[in-house]
């Protein structure tokens, strides 16, 4: 089985004795299914001093969590991107994938509760003083036209009937629990199904991108899927005012959802199988 980490190195809202900025490491194993208890899951966490800082000192405290890790991870995902030179060195120097992403839904529920429950019990704690990350946009790219769909459908299932996703066939795809989200199971979560004859090739391609979130954009009206830090694809475009009233009412869906949606690829509607099928989350990550 594919054991993906999440991993941080940045600065907390903690000053140590001498008004310095606190950094920490933190590593978390990524969920790849809705079943997977979040308190199995691996975790690491190393206060740095602000001379720390360098590529050094990170593979060190990579290599003690590798030691005490059950297995090592095939891939490693980290969001910031003002860390990549850093991140992407020591991941490299010990031979670990490592790849930009905002599929960090386990870090980011962490992070924010060490902010909520553990850096505030520190003496030099100050709050209010780390920003939420926010992404630039860039100009979103047509999907190769060997890939476009057909034909595709705004649908939404209850968190319960997600967490059946197990006993579905599925060929490419990646869930995490709904209990990271803290979603009852009556929960309406909103999804985008894309039907193509190429479905599998579509879904293949969408694997090897790190999916973040589906989103829409009002001007030109259209479905943009982000992937990675800053990558942006155009899905479809919403060329009339139904189709616009089905977008806005899937945002408000996401929103009472907690961020949680899903994007599915299907040969067709009545196909029993799903090509692709993947769990998001649209996080404000901090």
């Amino acid at each position: 089985m594919t054991t993906i980490w999440e991993l941080d190195f940045y600065s907390r809202p903690i000053l140590d004795e001498s008004n310095k900025k606190i950094w920490e490491v933190l590593v978390c194993e990524s969920p790849l299914d809705v079943k997977t208890p979040p308190e199995s899951l691996f975790r690491y966490a190393e206060y740095c001093a602000s001379t720390e800082v360098n590529s050094t000192r990170l593979k060190q405290v990579l290599q003690e969590a590798l030691n005490r890790a059950p297995k090592p991870p095939d891939k490693i995902r980290f969001f910031r991107q003002a860390m990549n030179n850093m991140i992407t060195k020591a991941c490299t120097d010990l031979g670990l994938p490592v790849v930009l992403s905002r599929r960090t839904v386990a870090l980011s529920g962490w992070l924010q509760q060490r902010l909520e429950q553990v850096y505030p019990k520190h003496p030099g704690f100050q709050p209010g003083t780390n920003p939420s990350v926010s992404f630039a946009a860039t100009a979103p790219q047509p999907l190769p036209d060997a890939l476009m769909g057909q034909k595709w459908a705004f649908v939404t299932l209850e968190a319960g009937a997600l967490e059946e996703m197990g006993e579905w066939t599925i060929a490419f795809g990646e869930a995490f629990p709904l209990s990271l989200a803290g979603l009852q199971p009556a929960t309406r979560v909103p999804g985008l199904i894309i039907f193509s004859s190429r479905a599998t090739p579509l879904a293949a391609w969408m694997s090897g991108l790190e999916l973040a979130s589906i989103q829409v954009e009002a001007d030109p009206p259209r479905l943009l899927l982000e992937t990675g830090v800053s990558d942006r694809w155009i899905l479809a475009t919403l060329g009339n005012s139904s189709l616009q009233a089905e977008a806005t009412n899937f945002v408000a869906t996401k929103q009472q959802a907690e961020g949680v949606h899903f994007l599915a690829v299907q040969s067709a509607p009545d196909a029993e199988a799903f090509a692709g099928f993947w769990l998001l989350q649209e996080v404000k990550l901090a």
